[in-house]
């Protein structure tokens, strides 16, 4: 492997009149990165990729590779394994330690069995051996991009398919199949940097009526416009879902319970100030919220049993008067009023 290699291969290029614009809008925007110790094969390998029109990064170590792959986030990396330091199986090991996946083909000296056995055994995409024709580890380029194509297409789609499937298609929150998941994680997290984290439930009040009094059409409208209220409340690092017909389930992260307190009641009062317009039907309604926070003292607790504790709350403010906000105190083992003034025990849990 050689620059007069490399000549070769630019002047068959020519003489078959392939013109390199049109490969390179075809690659416009593919980066590879080439990691070599050997400044020679590096010059070589990176002048035949410019041509194709990949952008083309380079590494002579794996150390320097790793600290280039973070921000230059190459599709494609061409991997030599013998370098001093860290070698290319550790450098590939790496790799693919990230969740982002990377396409790697090996370009090594060593030439037999064991070796590229090795090599791929150790998750390569593909190996080619030095000394190479250049047209033939293009080509090889070009097919493990495309594979790459393919598995980023994959990727997306099952993203899009999980958001699907996780993501009520009403309100455009959660729905409850993935939320006691992400709660259970929440709580871990809480506990372990003793930080609160507050569970509401909250309840359309009177919901029925507007279903009897109007269409259902009107009355998916009103959930929806709910979700958007609740979706504009509350940060990115909370999160909410429709817990069933029109009761929703909001979390608040790293929220104690003066925090709660304030906005449960600014969400309470957004709700029945709301005109909820749509065509010849307009309405005002009202809601009712239970919560529940967990504190530092609170230790052992789980998704649902957080869940319940606010429900019961939930439960209390529709038993007593509906639009309303109660929350569950976990030192009295009480489900309370929220005001400011006078906190009303309403009754206890059991």
């Amino acid at each position: 492997m050689d620059l007069n290699g490399l000549n070769n291969f630019t002047n068959a290029i020519n003489r078959n009149n392939i013109k390199p614009m049109v490969t390179k809008l075809e690659n416009y925007g593919q980066r590879v990165l080439v990691v070599d110790d050997d400044p020679e094969s590096v010059k070589i390998v990176s002048k035949a990729l410019e041509w194709e029109g990949y952008v083309v990064e380079s590494a002579s170590s794996g150390r320097e590779a790793i600290s280039k792959i973070n921000h230059y986030q190459p599709h494609l990396v061409l991997l030599d394994i013998n370098m001093p330091g860290l070698n290319g199986l550790d450098t590939l090991k790496y790799l693919r330690a990230n969740n982002e996946y990377v396409a790697t083909i090996f370009v090594s000296g060593q030439s037999n069995t064991e070796d590229v056995i090795r090599g791929l055994d150790a998750s390569a995409d593909d190996y080619i051996c030095k000394p190479f024709d250049t047209g033939e580890l293009l080509a090889r380029v070009r097919s493990q991009l495309r594979i790459k194509k393919l598995h980023d297409e994959l990727k997306a789609a099952n993203a899009k398919l999980k958001e699907l499937v996780d993501i009520d298609d009403l309100t455009g929150l959660f729905n409850m199949r993935s939320l006691y998941g992400k709660l259970d994680y929440e709580i871990e997290r809480a506990s372990r940097y003793e930080r609160g984290l507050c569970v509401i439930m909250m309840d359309m009040d009177h919901f029925k009526t507007v279903n009897d009094n109007h269409d259902h059409l009107f009355g998916s409208f009103v959930l929806s416009e709910v979700g958007s209220i609740i979706k504009k409340n509350i940060r990115k690092i909370d999160f909410a879902a429709r817990y069933g017909g029109d009761e929703f389930l909001i979390v608040l992260t790293e929220t104690d319970a003066v925090g709660a307190k304030s906005f449960t009641e600014r969400l309470r009062s957004k709700i029945e100030n709301n005109v909820f317009k749509s065509n010849d039907y307009q309405i005002q309604l009202t809601t009712s919220i239970g919560f529940a926070v967990l504190g530092k003292s609170i230790k052992g607790m789980d998704a649902k049993t957080f869940v319940r504790h606010a429900d019961k709350a939930l439960y209390d403010a529709k038993e007593n008067g509906r639009n309303r906000v109660h929350y569950y105190d976990f030192d009295k083992d009480e489900s309370v009023l929220l005001n400011p003034g006078k906190p009303k025990v309403l009754r206890k849990i059991s």
